[in-house]
């Protein structure tokens, strides 16, 4: 899923360009690279913490997790901050980037569901 989160991110940031300007897909660009760090970030958190709770012999204290949750949503909020008093169309962009895992997960949802079509399930 991270893959399509890149290729959506650049796409659409292209697509940004032509349709609403500079300021707005570097906002959007942004928001789709803080959305892909805080989704790797948390699929790392959880696979972790999996590995964790059936022992898989991997320490991992409880505080690197906490840390992890916490600084994905301070780099947000500084990216966000830094952002909306610069440019309220930037700032813009990067909301609608922070959108784009959702795009991606309906993407590999659609992905699968033809997939699974195509072997005969």
């Amino acid at each position: 899923m991270l893959r399509f989160v890149l290729i959506l991110g650049a796409a659409f940031t292209l697509l940004a360009v032509w349709r609403f300007g500079m300021i707005s897909a570097v906002g959007f660009a942004a928001g789709a690279l803080v959305a892909y760090l805080s989704f790797r970030s948390l699929n790392k958190a959880v696979q972790s913490l999996a590995g964790r709770i059936v022992a898989s012999g991997q320490p991992e204290s409880g505080f690197a997790l906490v840390n992890g949750f916490f600084l994905r949503y301070l780099l947000g909020g500084i990216v966000a901050y830094v952002i909306f008093t610069s440019s309220s169309k930037a700032f813009r962009g990067f909301l609608f980037g922070l959108c784009t895992p959702v795009a991606a997960m309906v993407l590999e949802a659609g992905f699968e569901v033809y997939a699974a079509l195509h072997r005969g399930y």
